[in-house]
């Protein structure tokens, strides 16, 4: 019996359209680093309250967060090309705008029109990787934009820590301007995957946009401020009443209407719901990394922006390196070994960084660092297969919404269960602290890096204010790493558990499961060749509402 002939390769064209959308969509998870590292300085040049400076970072965040299951229904109307050029020109033009405000109100406003387009961008990308590619080919897409996702947020505090020393704030925002245009303009160029259906969006159900808005947008404010006020707090509970009558009327919503917003029928499928889940820790453990790692070196360590960047820089160097060998055991080895040799090493990355000591600092954070760089692309790779190589081509985007806003909310619930451990944990360890070196523990004093000489002084009595107000930093340091290290190994344990749902997920092999579906027997002919992109080349068909079935969608 012959062997099947190979899929047709993609041109130079396709290739450049799809480098063009995985650039854009760097500067998007970049923009969240380079300014969180930044923000001091911010907050010093447009006079904001220290009360308001966080919602410069939530503002983006909520208008992400809100975007990315809208991806599928953007992707229909408007085409894969034009949804994603005016997301990455509104991006550009929003940046413009953050650079050029002169006060809070004149910021905000811009951070959620950056926060929303940037966050279309994401599973924009991983959708055309999967209806552009097939094969190998499908396989090496995924690694281009899977490794600028995960690179960003470990090389965003060195790169915002250089911009803002040599430049000022202002060109955290304005370098996304030129590079911005030329994505845009590339895009327009070369990428022909499908054809606009204008007509859609009056089939689509739009009452659920404010839902979706209300639910999503009020679940990141209870995540972040919960910690803080404490969960108890009468402005939480209000919100949280409201989050669950927004996620409760999309739920009902997109379940009974004939053309949901978001289509959750991609939940019918058992490795779509595990791998959306291996996404959701994910984000625990790739969010989590990128928050204590930064505020242990700063707040402990007393590090500045550049010098935490160039300490994180090991996690993004490891990751290049590994690529290489993730790409060869995906393409040849059932995705559930690979996703379990990720994810083992992401929980020793994390779970090595829960002895840490006030004195840790680049040489004890380093294994743990290339535990995680190495974990990163074998995560990546074969879970995005998992939850997406089975799907046709129309219905990528949908899912692909969905598989993202997973990994996402992994990163908003983290960040919060992290602030709660934190905020929870620190005062306690620290208290133990000062009882243990009350009782004279050599071990307290020389973990919190109490001299000798101090605990003589103290059995003799003769501590001086000066020495005891050293004696309350040093111990407050030393509470909030052991909180830090508390955080670290929550993290690791809950990517040990999920470990176990491994055996659930139906065996595949990497070259299968990137050669299915092949995309032309999707519903839709989709534009592959050299020759086509922008209207020119080959003609597409429109994409044709799916067929109603008994009240529902009737999926592939």
């Amino acid at each position: 019996m012959s062997e099947p002939a190979p899929p047709p390769r993609a041109g130079p064209r396709v290739w450049a359209g799809f480098t063009a959308m995985s650039i854009g969509m760097f500067m998007a998870v970049l923009d969240i680093q380079i300014v969180a590292s930044s923000l001091p300085e911010i907050q010093k040049g447009l006079g904001i309250g220290l009360d308001r400076l966080s919602w410069v970072q939530t503002a983006y965040l909520m208008a992400e967060i809100v975007s990315i299951p809208l991806t599928g229904w953007l992707t229909r109307m408007m085409s894969t090309r034009w949804a994603f050029v005016a997301c990455v020109w509104g991006f550009t033009v929003a940046s413009a705008g953050c650079a050029a405000s002169t006060g809070f109100w004149t910021l905000i406003p811009a951070r959620v029109i950056q926060g929303f387009c940037g966050g279309a961008m994401i599973p924009l990308v991983f959708s055309a990787g999967f209806v552009m590619f097939d094969g190998q080919e499908r396989l090496r897409a995924t690694i281009v934009a899977g490794l600028l996702a995960m690179i960003a947020p470990t090389l965003g505090p060195t790169v915002g820590g250089f911009v803002t020393d040599s430049l000022s704030w202002h060109w955290l925002f304005l370098i996304n301007v030129a590079p911005g245009i030329a994505v845009g303009l590339v895009v327009m160029r070369t990428v022909g995957v499908n054809r606009p259906y204008w007509r859609f969006v009056r089939s689509v159900d739009l009452m659920a946009v404010p839902l979706l808005a209300v639910f999503l947008a009020t679940l990141q404010v209870v995540l972040k401020e919960a910690p803080h006020r404490g969960w108890g707090d009468p402005l939480i509970v209000s919100l949280v009443a409201v989050c669950i009558v927004g996620g409760g009327g999309t739920l009902w919503r997109c379940a009974r209407h004939p053309a949901p917003l978001v289509d959750l029928a991609a939940f019918r499928q058992r490795n779509f719901v595990f791998g959306c889940w291996f996404s959701f820790v994910l984000g625990v453990g790739l969010y989590g990394a990128s928050y204590l790692l930064p505020l242990f070196l700063g707040l402990v360590r007393g590090h500045s922006a550049l010098e935490i960047g160039e300490i994180m820089i090991v996690a993004g160097a490891v990751q290049l390196m590994a690529t290489p060998a993730a790409s060869l055991l995906d393409a040849r080895l059932d995705a559930r070994i690979v996703t379990a040799i990720g994810y083992v090493l992401l929980a020793a990355g994390c779970i090595g960084n829960g002895f840490m000591t006030p004195a840790t600092d680049f040489w004890g954070l380093f294994w743990p660092q290339v535990g995680r760089g190495m974990a990163l692309m074998f995560c990546v790779l074969p879970t995005t297969t998992l939850a997406l190589g089975a799907f046709a081509p129309d219905d990528v985007p949908n899912a692909s919404g969905l598989f993202n806003l997973m990994r996402n909310l992994g990163g908003a619930i983290g960040l919060a269960l992290i602030d709660t451990v934190v905020e929870n944990r620190a005062q306690v360890h620290g208290n133990a602290l000062a009882a243990r070196l009350q009782a004279g523990a050599a071990d307290a004093a020389s973990f919190i890096g109490v001299p000798a000489q101090y605990l003589s002084a103290r059995a003799q009595g003769a501590i001086d204010p000066q020495t005891q107000e050293m004696l309350a930093q040093l111990i407050r340091r030393g509470g909030l790493t052991e909180a830090f290290n508390d955080a670290w190994l929550l993290i690791g344990a809950l990517i040990v558990v999920s470990l176990a749902l491994l055996p659930l997920l139906r065996p595949t092999r990497g070259e299968s499961m990137l050669t299915a579906p092949s995309i032309e027997h999707g519903p839709q002919a989709l534009d592959r060749g050299g020759d086509g992109g922008g209207c020119a080349g080959k003609a597409q068909p429109r994409i044709a509402l799916p067929i109603l079935e008994s009240g529902r969608l009737a999926r592939s």
